[in-house]
């Protein structure tokens, strides 16, 4: 099945050019190193929002308008609500921290009112209108908010994101199968003298496009392996960068099973662009016929 890998001296030198030489273990290189980075990409903002969705799926906050001395009482009533199981105040000096960032000096003037803010988590089918019922009991002007309701855009746009990275991978990777076709029937075109003598001697067709498919899949995979290196540095150089995006998303970076998905791409590629050139080889040549 495999033997086309395997040709005689005499069969390599009937193609008379030399490994590496021609355009298309470039054109692979340059396609393989943007697929490896944009399939980074695209697999490193999947487990962000995966990670950022399991996050907030149970994460509420209750928040008064005016802040100030409910503030304990309500933090009771939260941590004793039925199926809650973490309720954390946060401190108004931690909140006027925060909004130092965009205000600046303005956010610690006591003119400006801060809410009373408490983030809780439920467990899995918690009654939400119970704990709203007693939350109201405390502090009647309370608002219980969903954080998925807030970072629900951000989600959906990660999502998005991530698909276009997949479809980019998907062009790409259309785009080296077009380079390739090209590259085949460009080899044809040059080596049609030797093809016809081939023929006139009594090779077939599939003995034919054996040669022509045998040099094009060493030129796919050196190239391929080439620009997966490339990457592979350019991820690495990025790492630091990559290990901080994952302190700030709970760990969400690139698992075993991305680096497993990564690390085959440069053989299916391999194997896209070998078959491509199979097919179009064979095509032209029954053409030619």
């Amino acid at each position: 099945m495999l033997g086309w890998l395997f040709a005689s001296p005499a069969e390599r030198r009937l193609l008379g050019e030399a490994r590496l030489r021609g355009p298309t273990a470039w054109v692979v290189a340059i396609m393989s190193f943007s697929i490896m980075i944009i399939a980074a990409a695209g697999l490193a903002l999947a487990n962000t929002a995966g990670v950022l969705s399991n996050a907030i799926q149970a994460r509420y906050s209750v928040e008064i308008a005016g802040g100030g001395a409910s503030l304990d009482p309500l933090l009771r009533a939260v941590r004793s609500a039925p199926g809650v199981t973490v309720a954390q105040a946060v401190p108004e000096q931690e909140m006027r921290h925060t909004l130092e960032r965009w205000l600046g000096p303005a956010a610690a003037s006591s003119e400006l009112p801060v809410p009373a803010l408490v983030n809780f988590d439920v467990r899995p089918g918690a009654d939400l209108g119970a704990i709203r019922q007693r939350v109201q009991a405390v502090a009647p002007g309370a608002r219980i908010a969903a954080h998925s309701e807030a970072v629900g855009p951000l989600l959906r746009s990660l999502r998005v994101l991530q698909w276009v990275a997949f479809g980019l991978v998907l062009l790409l990777s259309a785009a080296a199968c077009a380079a390739v076709v090209l590259a085949a029937r460009g080899a044809l075109d040059t080596h049609r003298f030797t093809i016809e003598v081939m023929h006139g001697i009594g090779a077939t067709d599939l003995q034919v496009t054996n040669l022509f498919q045998r040099k094009i899949a060493i030129d796919a995979f050196a190239g391929s392996v080439a620009g997966a290196g490339a990457a592979a540095l350019v991820l690495l150089l990025l790492s630091a960068g990559a290990s901080f995006a994952g302190e700030l998303t709970g760990g969400a970076t690139l698992g075993a099973l991305d680096l497993l998905v990564l690390a085959l791409l440069p053989l299916a590629l391999t194997a896209l662009a070998t078959w491509v050139a199979r097919t179009a080889v064979l095509a032209a040549l029954r053409q030619a016929l």
